[in-house]
């Protein structure tokens, strides 16, 4: 008799941990819903209530050159108010000291065009975008190796100097226009023709001798490029350029008769921007005055509205109060969903085109360090793709509640509510927000959990700075409510 109790016990042992070992695998708990009602097990499902706040995310964004950089205005965003970006950069020449093939006397200056490679947009394409390019301020240069912090623009004091173009409007109708000619054939370029003063100033008054002699002399000479837009042009729309690709530089057209001879030849001169030597600014800042969103800021507990912005942006403050009290069970799928709510009365226009991000990353806050750190045991790592896919936070659009392309997210923290039932783990309040580029404390998971590091998010991740944003049900929404499903099984 004892032997067949053993049998029975090992047979129930075994079925459970089979069970338990498949279904926190799943990657969304619409897969394996039918098993789970209908198990010789009794595995059951709840929903805790989630109480959610928006607050501020008072980050410092760098924004490198391996990021896409942004320009432009949002000035018609009802829900997240204004957004204004501005870039400053150096392209620099390949080499010192440098100089241009031929005689002064024999180069006959053609043009100066500023070239950016165009990467997308974010926004309303319905207008074209009118793009200022001024000379930075000698007195307010870039400092050399500083990476800036994208949403403290005032705090650096760069200024744009002397302008060096005729404003030029940017259609995005046009934007993959193809360029075909005997020095290049591309497509996706912004092409801004400066004034001919600062192409005769590249051309014939720099030398080798002076502005040219070397990286320094150069800098100090030419500071490099203001690329800014203005507010007031009524346009409503970020430009998303690259830095590094070959799209990107300062073309210097201009014939010369080098070698004496009658004939003269048409030639090409870049500059380009470097990763190692060139410096870049992108900033990004943000008016939420007179939104939605102002008034859902900081201190509005238990809101039925919550609010992300990708960096420089928003988070959400989420406590689940059910956990303190949830009894040790086997968990087979915890997950928090989060769902966006819809614009009614804009969905073929402001929410049409300001989308949602891409990607919403899940952390914890710890008190006693006051910093984020990984959701306890679940979060795995940068280091593994396959485990920050199961662990969630990738947009999914889905029809909810009579609305097509709703963006949600899931994300699993099974395993952290196992061990807060099962081990009496810490319990933390959780914050949603958008990265960009972002640390966090990573603690190894259990029973590893004294090892700790920095990990860090970044834009492969699926967000470029300053891209998108998304309103969701907070925990007391009445349709599009934020809420940790529970599947699980009694001891």
């Amino acid at each position: 008799m004892a032997f067949i109790n053993i049998v029975r016990r090992f047979t129930y042992i075994t079925i459970v941990a089979t069970f338990l070992f498949s279904c926190t695998r799943i990657s969304t708990s619409e897969l394996g819903i039918d098993f789970l009602s209908q198990d010789a097990i009794s595995t059951r499902d709840t929903i805790l209530d989630v109480e959610t706040e928006t607050i501020v995310l008072e980050d410092s964004l760098r924004i490198y050159p391996t990021d896409q950089q942004v320009i432009g205005d949002i000035t018609n965003d009802p829900i997240f108010g204004n957004t204004s970006a501005s870039l400053f950069l150096q392209l620099k020449p390949s080499f010192y000291p440098f100089y241009i093939k031929g005689t002064k006397d024999s180069i006959k200056v053609d043009s100066a065009i500023l070239i950016l490679s165009y990467k997308g947009f974010y926004g309303d394409s319905s207008k074209p975008v009118k793009i200022y390019v001024n000379k930075i301020d000698p007195a307010t240069p870039l400092e050399v190796g500083k990476y800036y912090a994208s949403n403290y623009a005032n705090a650096y004091g760069i200024r744009k100097g002397v302008a060096v173009n005729n404003p030029t409007f940017f259609d995005f109708a046009r934007a993959k226009d193809s360029i075909n000619d005997r020095f290049e054939n591309a497509s996706n370029q912004i092409r801004l023709r400066l004034n001919q003063s600062v192409a005769n100033e590249l051309l014939k008054t720099y030398d080798s001798n002076g502005v040219y002699r070397n990286d320094t002399t150069f800098r100090n000479g030419f500071p490099g490029f203001a690329i800014t837009t203005n507010p007031a042009d009524n346009h409503n729309a970020l430009i998303q350029l690259a830095l590094l690709d070959s799209n990107t530089k300062l073309a210097l057209y201009y014939s010369t008769s080098a070698t004496g001879s009658v004939a003269r030849d048409t030639l090409v001169t870049y500059f380009r921007f470097s990763y190692y030597t060139a410096q870049n600014a992108n900033f990004i800042q943000r008016n939420r005055a007179a939104s939605e969103i102002a008034s859902h800021l900081n201190g509005f507990a238990k809101d039925s509205l919550v609010y992300v912005q990708t960096s420089p942006g928003t988070m959400v403050k989420i406590k689940v109060p059910g956990l303190k009290t949830f009894k040790n069970k086997i968990i087979h799928r915890a997950e928090l969903i989060a769902e966006q709510v819809p614009d009614a009365a804009r969905l073929n226009t402001t929410d049409s085109y300001m989308t949602a991000p891409n990607f919403l990353f899940l952390g914890v806050y710890d008190t006693a360090t006051k910093q984020l750190r990984s959701v306890p045991n679940d979060y795995q790592g940068v280091m593994n793709p396959q485990a920050l896919a199961l662990f969630g936070g990738q947009k999914i659009s889905k029809s909810l509640n009579g609305f097509s392309n709703v963006a949600t997210y899931n994300f699993n923290v099974s395993r952290y509510v196992q061990g807060l039932i099962a081990r009496t783990d810490s319990l933390f309040d959780f914050r949603l927000y958008a990265p960009v580029n972002d640390s966090i404390k990573f603690v190894q998971p259990y029973p590893y959990n004294k090892i700790q590091s920095t990990d860090y998010l970044s834009t492969s991740l699926g967000n470029q700075p300053g891209i998108g944003r998304v309103r969701l049900g907070g925990g007391s929404h009445s349709k599009f409510r934020m809420r940790l499903r529970i599947y699980y099984t009694n001891l």
